[in-house]
């Protein structure tokens, strides 16, 4: 592709051909540049999952009863935290004006800067979840009952997310309204991951609600890229 300069919002841009290697490459430095960011999202879990049982009590059927509700919330919150700088400094450096010129894929670029955000965010809490077994007396078959249901349904959670912090990339106080346009929109996902592991509990087959969680997340991998995509071109074109 020929190079040429387009003015645009007061900023030239040069578009060059960009790889899906390149965007690789460029969103895994990008998330390891900002390190304190992300990292910010991991302490608030922690911190909430440690001042949960001080606050309850240390009465062991509580905590129990408590354990899972507690570290989906504190997974949900911290994910949503997590999610309000997903786009706004590639508008401000000019980044997304470059993809957009360079005619580079939109929807395979957000789908790249998701996948990473994902795995320093909920696969990273995913893990962290094990901590329920000292801090809420889970067992470890519960335990893992937990993490498999944060894996399944956060890229849904994600994905709805990533379409609020889009929505309000343009607005002034856009990451205040995130939270409000996005927990809506997760609760069924926290009520129906949460369903799964008292299943598992109380001996029952929570399988299918894995499954069904399992189904929306890839549903939403693959048509949300999209659907943010045509929401990040409109907000940058105005």
């Amino acid at each position: 592709m020929t190079s040429s300069t387009v003015n645009s919002t007061h900023r030239t841009v040069v578009p060059v051909r960009i790889t899906t290697t390149d965007l690789w490459r460029r969103e895994w430095q990008v998330k390891q540049q900002g390190a304190v960011q992300w990292l910010y999202p991991l302490v608030l879990f922690l911190v909430i999952i440690t001042l949960f049982p001080l606050a309850v009590g240390s009465e062991p059927q509580l905590l129990h009863r408590l354990g899972v509700p507690a570290v989906w919330i504190a997974a949900l919150l911290s994910l949503v935290m997590g999610v309000d700088g997903l786009f706004k400094p590639a508008m401000d450096n000019g980044t997304l004006a470059q993809l957009v010129v360079s005619r580079t894929s939109l929807p395979l670029w957000v789908l790249i800067r998701l996948t990473i955000h994902w795995i320093f965010s909920s696969g990273l809490v995913a893990l962290l979840s094990l901590l329920a077994v000292p801090l809420f007396g889970l067992s470890w078959g519960e335990a893992g009952a937990l993490l498999a249901s944060i894996l399944v349904g956060s890229p849904m959670l994600l994905m709805l997310s990533a379409i609020a912090s889009s929505l309000t990339l343009s607005l002034k106080n856009g990451a205040v309204l995130v939270p409000l346009i996005a927990l809506p929109l997760q609760l069924p996902v926290l009520i129906f991951a949460t369903g799964a592991v008292d299943l598992y509990a109380t001996g029952l087959n929570g399988l299918p609600i894995l499954a069904l969680l399992g189904a929306g997340s890839i549903i939403s991998v693959l048509i949300m890229p999209w659907v943010i995509a045509m929401t990040l071109k409109m907000a940058w074109l105005n």
